[in-house]
């Protein structure tokens, strides 16, 4: 009997990076193939990759390199590159990357195991001159890109890679055309999923005693199916038994509805807590990004928002230095930001990316790297104070917490509802189930915590 191929996949970028890797994992397990627990193991290594930024391309072309050391010793590995990078460079990649015997893109998963099989080394043969076996070379150079209109990976089972918190991939792809952004280029047209098979994975899940998903999509307030509208999906999803706590990621402010907003209100399982990208505080850099809403619109979502859900944590993301931006307009997004007093953002100096409409802006507008960077880190410095501030004012509250694993350093590690890491001392009995926990310190971005008292613990995690 042959021995299983064993299969480990290295994740860079989004959190549809991250879903699409456990997917990945279920298309090969259904074909026989075993996770390994590290790349020095495995017969197969997959970079599942991101193209959003230059810096994030540059570590998988680094990473790509390192990993052939492993061949060395065990010439019959594949190496293949996934994902969003694979998309954009395509054939590139071949030679940008060292030896890559697999290039392939978003919508080709399904492809997976058939791919690496015909990639795989001949069997041995005779040689002509001696009684050992030659071993036949692996065929190299394989990419498998395009777009497929209806592919949803609708009836795989994806392997998750957590039993507490899972995510729920319901759209693919994006309609929106940011000038700044790869993502329609390298993922295609806006696809929905069957809102049935949606809430049949989340049944599932539940049945499972998974009790936190996240709905997942590039603009993911967007979705239709049907007559079924995004607030209306979460809505339902929210009301499956054994469901207790009910994210989304990312939302789109142009889709940021009432109806959402009501829907986040009245439903007790949708966690309070929102990521609503602004990207910028200036209208002229928004429209120029092609973002189809002003700072005055964006602002009054804001304060739909809080008007219903009072305690609402908010996140976003920002770039600066996009081409053009002038100091004023810098300085208007650091007044967006005192205003609005974000939980937590995620920053970025504009990165170029090749085959989007910002390239083309004149190379006059491009602003200087080192006037970017300097933008950038007064950014998060501001950030931070805000944030810092929100923390230590939530110092002493007792907050309910999902307990996800053991901490890096010792203890506990959970999420609060609004989505902020808690450390804490207590048995590992309550990874999977929730626990009372007193805030008692914070480092301004997390918090330490002691247990007040919890709830009966899941099912320990294997």
């Amino acid at each position: 009997m042959s021995q299983q191929k064993r299969a480990y996949i290295e994740t860079y970028g989004c959190q549809m990076n991250i879903s699409d890797s456990e997917l990945m994992y279920g298309i090969l397990a259904e074909q026989g193939y075993t996770a390994a627990d590290s790349a020095e193991e495995a017969d197969v290594i997959l970079v599942n990759t991101c193209a959003i930024r230059d810096h994030a391309e540059q570590r998988v072309i680094g990473r790509v390199g390192q990993l052939q050391q492993i061949r060395q010793s065990r010439p019959e590995l594949l190496i293949g590159v996934t994902g969003c990078m694979a998309q954009r460079m395509g054939e590139d990649l071949l030679k940008h990357a060292g030896q890559v015997d697999l290039v392939m893109g978003p919508d080709a998963y399904r492809q997976l195991p058939e791919k690496l099989a015909s990639l795989a080394p001949a069997p041995p043969k005779p040689s002509p001159r001696s009684s050992l076996p030659v071993m036949g070379a692996p065929k190299g150079g394989l990419t498998v890109l395009g777009f497929d209109p209806f592919e949803n990976y609708e009836g795989i089972t994806a392997r998750r890679t957590s039993a507490v918190s899972a995510w729920v991939p319901i759209q693919r792809g994006c309609n929106y055309r940011c000038t700044y952004c790869i993502v329609p280029y390298v993922r295609g047209d806006e696809k929905n999923r069957d809102p049935e098979q949606i809430l049949a994975e989340v049944r599932a899940l539940a049945a499972d005693g998974v009790p936190e998903v996240t709905l997942l999509g590039q603009t993911v307030n967007s979705y239709e199916h049907g007559d079924w509208s995004f607030p209306r999906l979460l809505r339902e999803v929210a009301r499956v038994d054994g469901i207790r706590r009910v994210r989304f990621t990312s939302p789109h402010p142009n889709d940021f509805t009432r109806d959402l907003v009501e829907v986040m209100a009245e439903e007790p399982t949708v966690c309070s807590q929102l990521h609503l990208p602004v990207q910028s505080g200036h209208n002229r850099t928004l429209k120029r990004m092609l973002r189809r809403y002003t700072v005055e619109q964006y602002l009054e979502k804001i304060e739909w928002v809080r008007e219903a859900i009072p305690h609402i944590a908010l996140s976003t993301d920002v770039i600066v230095a996009f081409p053009g931006e002038t100091d004023e307009e810098y300085e208007a997004t650091l007044d967006l930001m005192r205003t609005v007093r974000y939980d937590d953002a995620f920053m970025y100096k504009y990165s170029l990316r090749d085959g989007t409409p910002a390239t083309r802006l004149p190379a006059e507008q491009f602003v200087p790297d080192e006037v970017g960077q300097a933008r950038l880190e007064r950014l998060i410095a501001t950030h931070r104070e805000i944030q810092a501030e929100i923390y230590r004012a939530e110092v002493g509250c007792v907050e309910e917490v999902l307990v996800e694993k053991t901490g890096r350093r010792g203890g506990l590690q959970g999420r609060t509802e609004s989505n902020k890491v808690v450390t804490f001392e207590g048995p590992e009995s309550l990874i999977g189930g929730f626990a009372e926990v007193r805030l008692v310190s914070t480092t301004g971005a997390t918090f330490g915590g002691e247990l007040v008292e919890s709830a009966v613990a899941a099912e320990p995690v294997a």
